[in-house]
């Protein structure tokens, strides 16, 4: 396991890396801004019993909390971006393929994952569309680009959010495979 500072993210990436959301906020404290030219991304997760919580509003439960992915079409990751995303609703966990498409949020739910148990991720951008993958499922989702080659990305790291920020500290282990 990687020991990383506050606001620094790993510069090796086949480190484990555990972030770390603390209460009260949205970001987790390992977010530091890192480029990438990759067009696909692999990592396992393991998120434990911290990924458990109870929106004060009941209407907030089923936003998307952020987990990992990229910028895409050499614009801010609110205009075009492509990540998976988590929540925890009906007593399970709830993965997803979470993209901006021109401003635009598209979500569709992909499957849950245990607690304390360790999964592969890849996203990865072929043409024009995103492709996500999770154990035996895969979930297609259009870019808001075509172009490849000379784009410019940047990593997306565990947020908390919706509208509320973390109700406890949330720890979320990953590692880029």
């Amino acid at each position: 396991m990687v020991s990383v500072d506050e606001r620094t993210a790993p510069v090796n990436s086949n480190s484990l890396v555990v972030y770390q959301i603390k209460a009260g906020q949205h970001f987790s404290q390992q977010d530091a801004l890192r480029f990438t030219s990759k067009t696909t991304l692999t990592f396992e997760a393991t998120f434990n019993e911290s990924a458990m919580y109870q929106s004060r509003e009941p209407g907030n439960q089923g936003d998307i909390n952020k987990l990992y992915g990229f910028s895409d079409c050499n614009t801010h990751h609110q205009t075009n971006s492509a990540r998976f995303g988590w929540n925890w609703t009906g007593n399970a966990l709830r993965i997803y393929a979470y993209c901006y498409q021109n401003s635009k949020v598209i979500a569709q739910e992909i499957g849950t994952v245990n607690l304390n148990e360790t999964n592969t991720y890849q996203l990865a951008i072929v043409g024009s569309k995103y492709v996500f993958r999770l154990r035996n499922k895969t979930v297609e989702i259009p870019r808001g680009c075509s172009e490849t080659a000379t784009q410019q990305r940047y990593r997306l790291y565990p947020y908390f959010g919706g509208d509320e920020p973390a109700p406890h500290d949330v720890t979320i282990s990953i590692k880029e495979l």
